[in-house]
């Protein structure tokens, strides 16, 4: 029996791959915190500490189900730091003869990894990762030969598959395939908002290891009350809660937001699937299972919108990624080129929504698709920041931001860096959607009613300057039409205020 290295990564913490029911004494099973995957970016502290914790739990887990592991914590002696080096220094300290690895999910360890085999003179072999519904070559057949990727055709597609909430294999429940319409409610108070289901963990300790390490980080943390899953344990217990208390309003109101309210009827549970300690299918099967039950409390549109999510929206964008990059990281058709502000960083500005989306990032790694849609992605556009600039911010600042998804939710979604592969249009508002969808401006500096003038809301001048701006770029897309119309009729002295006031806001951030 040759004596095999297995190499398991940082978000491939899965505890249903069959690697595990292989019971050979000749396997030896490797995981690292290392500054190569600490310093890429700089990463949210919560989100280092969450990864670092996760892996020593699902280490500790393979041993105790009598794996023979090797693990180096960030301090360990024998950490090179490197995963290349690491690989290579334990191959030749222990005879390895055969070198196993799962796939990865982001670009750059895909290609480090391959080249490394390459360079290797001994057997090697990728497996799947076991996690997600689609392989990394499916949403590219999928849409052969269209000129668009739409995602509802892929969703549908995804429902009848997997036989998810359908009639037959033609009819969706309850009659239609989308309640988006109905996940659009703004939250005035009630219904009450149950408290998250929550942890108090003492992380002193790996805190402390992170920081003498010299690994620098951004945003905030409480050392010893510790708020996020670590365990698959913790992440079933988050998931069942969810479909407990949360799950009843989870639909209405996904695109709200409160200044005051960090997860609303969130479920917290994009880490535990990103770093694959939860498999998407239980979990839809969990949710569809509980609203099963209790048909008579929760409509349908709660179900559905959450299914989405994570049926269509996440294996979508995870095929876009293995589709378009490496390219994609360099696109930036809109040619935007102005650098973030340096609030991302502090929260430091007047404008409420931005103040309580940023400050609520850095206290927590966390904020909703609306919150990074909204209102940080909609300013950095129509601020028209490089997208680089926007890129590293969302990667490193959100405790479930991994490339595959970060990067095709900011360029694509958000940043409208790819031209319309992801999204049809931009996605930019004034303040009225905003005021519309949030209790944000009734506390704001800013007036969200004013376009012009001191006290003006910045998205209203900032929109109609952007409008005007790129408006070459516009004229053939269909569904801008309408908005292209409205800039057209813009009263000249009117535009030419608005595009000065957008102007000031541009140049001097530090100034709202």
């Amino acid at each position: 029996m040759l004596k095999t290295l297995r190499l398991i990564l940082g978000d491939q913490l899965n505890h249903k791959h069959s690697w595990y029911d292989d019971d050979s004494t000749d396997m030896v099973y490797f995981m690292a915190e290392m500054r190569q995957e600490t310093d890429y970016v700089r990463h949210h502290i919560q989100k280092v500490v969450a990864f670092f914790e996760s892996m020593r739990n699902f280490s500790q887990w393979l041993e105790e189900h009598g794996k023979s592991v090797i693990y180096f914590k960030i301090d360990h002696p024998d950490n090179e730091q490197d995963l290349v080096k690491n690989l290579n220094k334990l191959i030749k300290a222990h005879d390895i003869e055969k070198f196993e690895y799962q796939l990865p999910d982001e670009y750059r360890l895909d290609e480090q990894l391959k080249n490394f085999c390459n360079d290797l003179n001994l057997e090697t072999e990728a497996f799947n990762t076991e996690h997600f519904l689609t392989s990394r070559t499916d949403l590219e057949q999928f849409y052969k030969g269209k000129k668009t990727y739409t995602m509802e055709y892929f969703y549908r597609d995804m429902r009848r598959k997997y036989d998810i909430m359908m009639v037959n294999d033609k009819d969706p429940e309850g009659g239609k395939w989308n309640f988006d319409q109905s996940n659009r409610k703004k939250w005035k108070g009630k219904p009450e908002i149950p408290h998250e289901r929550g942890f108090r963990k003492d992380v002193s300790k790996t805190l402390e290891q992170i920081e003498e390490a010299g690994i620098k980080t951004i945003g905030n943390i409480d050392a010893y009350s510790f708020n996020w899953p670590t365990s698959r344990p913790d992440c079933l217990s988050v998931l069942n809660y969810f479909c407990e208390n949360l799950l009843v309003h989870f639909g209405d109101y996904q695109d709200a937001m409160d200044p005051d309210q960090i997860y609303l009827f969130h479920s917290r549970l994009s880490f535990a699937m990103n770093s694959k300690m939860l498999h998407p299918k239980e979990v839809i099967e969990k949710v569809i299972g509980y609203w099963r039950e209790n048909q008579n409390q929760i409509d349908i549109s709660q179900v559905e919108g959450f299914v989405r999510q994570i049926l269509g929206w996440r294996e979508y964008m995870r095929g876009m990624y293995w589709m378009k990059m490496p390219g994609y990281r360099r696109s930036n058709k809109l040619d935007n080129q102005n650098k973030l502000p340096d609030f991302y960083w502090t929260a430091d500005t007047k404008m409420n929504c931005m103040h309580h989306a940023i400050k609520q990032s850095l206290d927590h790694a966390y904020a909703h698709h609306i919150q990074r849609l909204m209102i940080t992605g909609n300013y950095a556009l129509l601020t028209q920041t490089h997208p680089d600039e926007v890129d590293e911010w969302y990667l490193g600042i959100y405790i479930d931001a991994i490339e595959w998804v970060e990067i095709t939710n900011t360029r694509g979604m958000s940043q409208f860096a790819d031209g319309g592969l992801v999204a049809t249009k931009p996605y930019v508002s004034s303040g009225s959607y905003i005021n519309k969808m949030s209790n944000y401006c009734g506390d704001c500096a800013y007036s969200v009613s004013k376009k012009t003038g001191e006290n003006a809301c910045p998205f209203n001048s900032l929109y109609w300057n952007f409008l005007y701006e790129k408006q070459e770029f516009f004229k053939d897309n269909q569904r801008m039409n309408m908005m292209m119309s409205m800039l057209e009729k813009k009263d000249q002295k009117d535009l030419e205020a608005l595009v000065s006031r957008a102007q000031e806001i541009i140049k001097n951030p530090q100034n709202f």
